[in-house]
């Protein structure tokens, strides 16, 4: 990808004042921007439009935000967008449905323009900036490659939305270490980002559920590690 005008971004939300506010700060940034006002219709283009990154309200009449990431998940050429919810809920369960539904990341109301796009450059520049090999890690079946944001299990590529995806790359990186929750919600989420701790068991569960249960053990009372499967 050459430049930011190829990188598109689609905006969901039924308020046009929020809508209005986004395109013209992310089209001010240089990116190209699409904004819808419900999921129904974001789900009748968004494949056309085969967005990079998604901003999704939760927050919307018929068709909400969770049952839209649901959906957007469920279409193959959208398996590797990043999907940011952006919504003034900050109860702990909604931040918990917005992961279980596919979300990469989850931002609070009122938005902070600076903030937001600072947030997505970073992740323009991660996704496309010149390949690196030390961002590479292959135990036996198991390959992830965070230059492109890829993860292969034998032979095949899965999905993985960004944190379970971070949250697997860093567990990898430092294969047979154990780390507490605390330790992986400094290093994966970060120390200025409030979630909970069962967000971590949220993401160990759902990563189980794609690549196996053999890959990442419990350590009882003290937290997870990444372990190579023992062969029979």
């Amino acid at each position: 990808m050459s430049s930011k005008s190829d990188f598109k971004i689609l905006a969901i939300d039924d308020e046009k004042d929020i809508l209005l506010l986004l395109k013209y700060n992310l089209e001010q940034e240089g990116y190209t921007v699409k904004t819808l006002d419900s999921g129904i219709e974001a789900l009748k283009t968004v494949e056309k439009f085969s967005p990079h990154l998604i901003l999704l309200d939760i927050m919307m009449p018929k068709l909400d935000g969770i049952e839209t990431c649901i959906k957007l998940r469920s279409i193959e050429n959208l398996s590797n967008s990043y999907i940011i919810f952006l919504t003034a809920r900050e109860e702990e369960y909604s931040e918990v449905a917005a992961f279980d539904a596919g979300a990469d990341d989850y931002i609070t109301k009122p938005i902070k323009p600076r903030a937001l796009i600072s947030r997505i450059n970073s992740f323009f520049k991660r996704r496309f900036s010149s390949k690196d090999s030390s961002l590479i890690h292959e135990i036996e079946t198991l390959k992830i490659d965070k230059n492109s944001y890829t993860t292969i299990l034998d032979g095949k590529k899965i999905y993985l939305p960004k944190k379970e995806f971070e949250l697997l790359y860093f567990l990898m990186k430092n294969s047979t270490k154990v780390f507490s929750r605390d330790v992986l919600l400094r290093n994966v989420w970060g120390s200025g980002v409030h979630v909970v701790a069962r967000t971590v068991d949220v993401h160990i569960r759902k990563l189980r559920e794609k690549i196996g249960e053999n890959f990442i053990k419990t350590i009882k009372g003290v937290g997870y590690k990444f372990e190579v499967p023992t062969k029979n």
